[in-house]
């Protein structure tokens, strides 16, 4: 049987759904490969032939924008986010929150990275990139972060010394800040943190 044959041929898909499939195959391989990733590799991993990849992409440089684009899209992140439930406790709610963002940086850092160390891109990122929420740049998934944030804080509206958006926005940087140091945080001590304080016992200085 020929290599041709053999290979697992790739489902019946509209040309997008094939560009995703592709995007999340590539993955992986970006982040341990750089852009020294080749699509032979490329297409092994999604299971489809080479020509698939320049057909749904055009060229290399292409494909590795999608997966950057695809990388720091918080499509996913934001919808698990606005998925908690509101009846858990406020703390409960913001360390899941925190381990939902602090992965998707982690994602998204692991891509960048890696395409920096080896080159970086030599495209940006795709105008049709940005999912269902149709980001347009970094601003708009900041305040689109701070929006689901603020609805975790919603229920103590009336408890709280702030409003929830301007919580959620402290809380948004504080999260994006905590894993980084030589001992960075844990999400239940950064929650903690922020809803306590630095004092034990939740005291204050004379």
């Amino acid at each position: 049987m020929s290599e041709a044959t053999s290979r697992r041929r790739a489902p019946a898909m509209s040309p997008e759904q094939r560009r995703e499939m592709i995007v999340r195959a590539a993955l992986p391989l970006v982040v341990e490969y750089g852009t020294s990733v080749t699509t032979a590799q490329v297409a092994r991993a999604a299971g489809i032939g080479e020509g698939t990849i320049f057909r749904a992409f055009g060229d290399k440089d292409a494909l590795l924008a999608a997966c950057m684009a695809e990388a720091a899209r918080p499509d996913d992140t934001l919808a698990h986010v606005e998925a908690i439930s509101l009846e858990l406790p406020l703390a409960e709610r913001l360390i899941e929150a925190s381990e939902a963002l602090r992965g998707y940086l982690s994602r998204m850092g692991a891509v960048a990275g890696a395409l920096a160390a080896s080159g970086g891109l030599r495209r940006e990122f795709p105008p049709e990139a940005g999912g269902k929420r149709a980001m347009n740049g970094r601003e708009a998934s900041m305040a689109a972060t701070r929006e689901v944030l603020a609805g975790l804080f919603e229920p103590e509206r009336d408890r709280l010394r702030l409003d929830p958006e301007r919580l959620a926005e402290a809380f948004q940087f504080m999260t994006m800040a905590s894993g980084r140091g030589v001992t960075p945080l844990t999400s239940a001590e950064l929650v903690e943190l922020f809803l306590h304080g630095a004092y034990a016992g939740g005291g204050r200085e004379n």
